[in-house]
């Protein structure tokens, strides 16, 4: 009986190293080797679904009722990925109810700056969080949640202590106030590898300039949620500005990838 086959993968970027007997002699050759798959956690679920999305629908309202109305035309619409802002009245019931219609949406809460906000928000079912500067407490707090936080920051040293402190990916905000997407460009070449969202004073118009200049998605707040279609109960006038925003995301992220 011979020798038996010998293999070993040391590493999956070296491949698989294997050993082959003859009566004569042997010989050794490597072949492809990888890992076991592995699935997303839900943290990067959510990350990968706001990518893909390319926009974030930010709503503010003066009412649980008037929330629920606009968000319901936004999704409608199409927007799949929809932040809450907390200063909307009764946000975590808004959020509650929303996630048990739409259990498939990346739900979350904005302007959080308390931890127990961020329990309150994660209890009702956020799947992300985001502050518009960074958070220590939070960030610490989610590390082992299931629930994405979105740190806020402006500038390339904001951006370093966020993501060495565990962010996955930041938010340049006041973007508009720092110089819109060519900020985001010059941002993007020294952190090419670091995942940036766009937040501030961004048109519908604006989303694929953003995208194409780095960033992974952008929010829109007054440019879906218009101040005035809100006043008047004009939920068609939102359902038609989430139609645009939706569309406009997802051609910019495709593009990108092409």
């Amino acid at each position: 009986m011979g020798a038996a086959t010998v293999c070993a993968c040391p590493s999956p970027s070296l491949g698989l190293l294997c050993n082959f007997p003859s009566q004569s002699s042997s010989f050794r050759t490597r072949v492809s080797c990888s890992s076991p798959p592995t699935s997303l956690s839900p943290v990067d679920k959510t990350l990968s679904r706001i990518k893909n999305s390319g926009v974030i629908a930010c709503l503010r309202a003066n009412s649980a009722e008037l929330a629920l109305e606009a968000a319901h035309a936004a999704i409608g619409g199409g927007i799949s990925v929809l932040e809450i802002v907390m200063t909307t009245p009764g946000v975590f019931e808004v959020l509650q109810q929303l996630v048990q219609e739409h259990p498939s949406m990346v739900l979350g809460v904005g302007t959080v700056l308390k931890v127990e906000d961020a329990k309150a928000a994660i209890s009702a079912g956020a799947k992300f969080l985001m502050s518009p500067a960074t958070v220590k407490d939070i960030m610490e707090y989610v590390q082992y949640s299931e629930t994405l936080y979105i740190p806020g920051v402006m500038t390339p040293t904001e951006i370093l202590s966020a993501t060495d402190a565990g962010a996955k990916i930041v938010k340049i905000y006041p973007v508009s106030a720092l110089g819109g997407f060519q900020y985001i460009s010059t941002l993007k070449k020294p952190f090419s590898q670091i995942s940036i969202i766009a937040s501030q004073g961004i048109t519908i118009d604006s989303i694929g300039e953003y995208i194409t200049r780095g960033a992974s998605s952008v929010v829109l707040s007054d440019a879906i949620f218009d101040k005035e279609a809100l006043v008047q109960n004009n939920f068609n006038k939102i359902y038609q500005l989430a139609r645009s925003a939706a569309l406009r995301g997802s051609e910019a992220v495709e593009r990108q990838k092409s």
